[in-house]
């Protein structure tokens, strides 16, 4: 068995030495680092690296979970290929070891309960959105622009006297919400003119 370490700090003014040292002292062979990576980006250089390095019976070893995963689920699916290659997984910290029938177990146990939290979150989402429903309301975001401002954000960009970017500064909004908005009402002003044009029709096949 082969212990292989695993180390990350999110920026390059932190220092992993702390992390490498006590992966040393865990009996690792060789460590992979990756510096000034954040734990919330899909590609990490040496993570990948170091996979790629694993073999059979080696066991990847890190200080802390968050060291690993960007995510439960992540750490999850990751700890499952690793199973699925004849790799353990130990977490010096937390004292977890896939290696073992029993950190095998505690990986089921939380991927278990990860699931029945997303499935109650979702059943509390769909039956928040069906009482929003039956009260008249639809969901999701509120506008970030009122009618009101919606229509002044209009007028302002129809007098071409004012970019797109000052207009979203004076209502405190992004670009992107006043084109957004900008579009919705182009949207609704071309359906009003086609309704009108059938209405039209209507009257002079009468």
């Amino acid at each position: 068995m082969t212990l292989i370490g695993y180390a990350r700090v999110s920026t390059h003014d932190q220092h992993p030495e702390a992390q490498t040292d006590a992966l040393d002292r865990a009996g690792c062979d060789r460590v992979f680092v990756d510096q000034g990576v954040s734990g919330k980006l899909a590609r990490r250089p040496q993570l990948d690296a170091c996979l790629a390095f694993l073999r059979p019976s080696d066991v990847l070893t890190v200080t802390k979970l968050d060291r690993l995963g960007r995510s439960l689920r992540h750490l999850i699916d990751l700890s499952a290929n690793l199973d699925q290659g004849g790799i353990g997984l130990r977490v010096l910290d937390q004292g977890i070891d896939t290696s073992t029938p029993g950190g095998r177990l505690f990986f089921h146990l939380v991927a278990a309960f990860a699931e029945f939290e997303r499935d109650l979150i979702s059943e509390r989402t769909l039956d928040g959105l069906a009482a929003a429903r039956a009260r008249g309301r639809r969901g999701g975001r509120r506008p970030k622009l009122t009618a009101q401002q919606a229509t002044l954000a209009r007028r302002l960009y129809d007098e071409r006297k004012h970019t797109v970017a000052q207009i979203g500064a004076m209502f405190g909004v992004s670009r992107q919400t006043v084109y957004r908005h900008l579009s919705a009402d182009a949207g609704d002003k071309a359906k009003q003119g086609s309704s009108n044009a059938l209405t039209c029709d209507d009257k002079e096949t009468r």
